[in-house]
């Protein structure tokens, strides 16, 4: 049970609580050999004050020697264990959690990522993993490690003199006391400071996004004036937290040095009443300053692992996220998509009420409506990019909530208006829908997609680098590369959202015909503004305020005048819009 509270104490994997038990168990060791030295020099002290006061033989030369390699050689040993058992090993868990985060974030539906920011998860894998990472390295083995190495000592010194070692010790316990004290308010002030850091990363990360539209705009000052106060703020509230911290570090510090003060005075008090001799005091001042060695670290540190504790939260809070599971096979009948009495809210915001509808294999079905009646929201419950409040979603019998996500994905196919494109090579943006296909079957889904024509003008044709996000190519061309994803994918179910919405007239002529070798004998979920676009459906779905308004074939839905006939009328009014001077 406590293992299990530390690791989610300092968001460790299993490994790497065996790796801090191993810091740990070496930290005192060393700290033992160390005191030993502290005895060796003890024992050549009082045979020299010996040799001075009684005129006995002075001790042996070898055996002195031998004493002092014997200790060089289990310092540097130990020292050596020490070290691989921290920092060697704690430098592989910060690869395994930052992999174990991504692998966790990859898991998580989508509905997730609506709540955070990407600032705020960047900081999480970079940020919080680089602060964790020092004190896995730092802190942890080397605290923990003090610990015990302090109580064993501290019960030698208690049985040899439990007057002097009260005098030696009883600072610890009180400095820590003071800093273990002041846990809530470096917690406090560490999320003031994290909070301010993500501010400044959003306002870093928001003006490369739009720096076209900044510049177009010309709010460049305004906009750098803002970032700057962020960054101001940030500074403000790092230097105000690491104030406080460091006056209660500095005040546990002098509260621990101050046992020398009381060994000193209570060691001479009782050199004077005959109670000791010099040479116990001598001793004790020898410990104190191998007992406060392993702490003066540990008390500048000690401060940042209750800060890390907001970076640990912060950390926990993506493995508990519950992920997005299911069974590991997928055998639907056939590829119909059923939604029955479907109910989906966005953070307690309903947006679909009692959705049913089937979108039939071999057919296209397409879904309209007005802004925000939930068309999208639809298709992407539709493969399960998020996961539904009431009803169920039904491919071919089978409800997908109980199909794991990257099982069920792999019979869809989808291209959205917003295009993703990796910066590199043509061919491997479009291979990227199906790993593993040939060159020829890469050309092949490009030459279906309308691609060649463009990609024979480019510098290396195939191979030629895009650029971030496809930025050396258009609009139309980024979108025939996402269609030629989907036809080399070949699943059988294809969703398409506004997928030709941004295009000009030339380039949407030619997405429409790359479509076209797309969709034969598949199950077709469109998503479209334009009514045009739907005119050959075989079936529309007509939403409205996240409601099924009506349904049926175009011609049925014309002959009822409702809301699809209206939404005809509307676009066919602005269609002969036109600027008159």
């Amino acid at each position: 049970m406590f293992s299990k509270k530390f690791q989610r104490k300092y968001a460790l994997t299993d490994q790497g609580v065996e790796n801090t038990k191993k810091g740990a168990f070496w930290t005192v060791i060393v700290n033992l050999v160390v005191m030993g030295g502290v005895g060796i020099l003890y024992l050549l002290m009082s045979g020299f004050m010996e040799t001075l006061t009684k005129g006995a033989p002075l001790p042996g030369i070898v055996p002195a020697v031998g004493l002092v390699l014997l200790f060089v050689l289990l310092s540097f040993v130990t020292h050596l264990q020490q070290y691989k058992a921290t920092y060697g090993l704690v430098y592989n868990e910060v690869k395994t959690t930052r992999l174990s985060l991504a692998e966790r974030l990859r898991k998580l539906p989508l509905g997730y990522f609506g709540k955070r920011d990407l600032a705020d998860l960047t900081e999480t894998i970079m940020g919080d993993v680089n602060r964790m990472e020092h004190v896995w390295s730092h802190v942890l083995g080397y605290l923990y490690g003090a610990y015990i190495s302090t109580g064993v000592i501290a019960i030698c010194l208690l049985l040899y003199d439990w007057r002097l070692a009260i005098a030696c010790l009883w600072g610890v316990p009180a400095a820590f006391g003071l800093l273990f004290g002041s846990r809530k308010t470096a917690a406090r002030s560490a999320q003031r400071t994290k909070k301010a850091a993500v501010r400044v990363s959003d306002g870093i990360q928001e003006a490369l996004e739009n720096i076209r539209e900044i510049r177009a705009t010309n709010q460049e000052e305004r906009y750098l004036e803002g970032l700057n106060q962020k960054i101001d703020e940030h500074e403000r509230v790092m230097i105000r937290g690491e104030l406080g911290t460091g006056l209660f570090v500095n005040a546990a510090s002098v509260i621990m040095r101050m046992g020398v003060a009381t060994t000193i005075l209570v060691g001479a008090d009782l050199i004077l009443s005959g109670s000791i001799d010099f040479m116990l005091l001598f001793l004790f001042l020898l410990v104190i300053t191998r007992i406060y060695a392993p702490f003066d670290q540990s008390l500048a540190l000690i401060a940042e692992m209750f800060i890390s504790q907001v970076s640990a939260d912060r950390m926990m809070e993506i493995y508990e996220t519950p992920v997005a599971e299911g069974s590991g096979t997928f055998a639907p009948k056939d590829h119909d998509i059923v939604f029955e009495h479907v109910g989906f809210a966005y953070d307690e915001k309903e947006v679909l009420h009692d959705v049913s509808f089937t979108a039939k294999e071999g057919e296209v079905t397409a879904l309209v409506g007005p802004s925000g009646s939930g068309k999208s929201t639809c298709a992407r419950l539709a493969a399960r990019l998020w996961d539904i409040d009431k009803g169920a979603v039904k491919v071919g019998g089978v409800d997908i909530s109980t199909v794991d996500p990257e099982v069920l994905l792999r019979d869809y196919s989808m291209v959205f208006q917003d295009v993703v494109l990796f910066d590199d090579t043509v061919m491997e943006n479009i291979r990227l829908g199906r790993h593993g296909a040939t060159n020829e079957e890469v050309r092949a889904a490009a030459k279906a997609a309308n691609c060649e024509e463009f990609i024979r003008r480019l510098p290396e044709g195939y191979d030629t680098p895009i650029g971030e996000n496809g930025a050396r190519l258009s609009g139309g061309e980024r979108q025939r590369i996402s269609i030629a994803r989907a036809l080399l994918k070949d699943a059988p179910i294809i969703l398409l959202d506004e997928a030709t919405a941004s295009l000009d007239v030339e380039n949407e002529t030619k997405v429409q015909e790359a479509l076209s070798h797309l969709l034969a004998g598949k199950t077709v979920l469109v998503i479209a503004h334009r009514m045009r676009t739907v005119e050959a459906a075989d079936k529309i779905v007509v939403l409205a305020e996240g409601r099924v308004a009506e349904e049926g074939s175009p011609a049925e839905l014309m002959a009822r005048g409702g809301l699809f006939c209206r939404m005809v009328e509307l676009q066919q009014q602005s269609a002969g819009w036109r600027l008159e001077s």
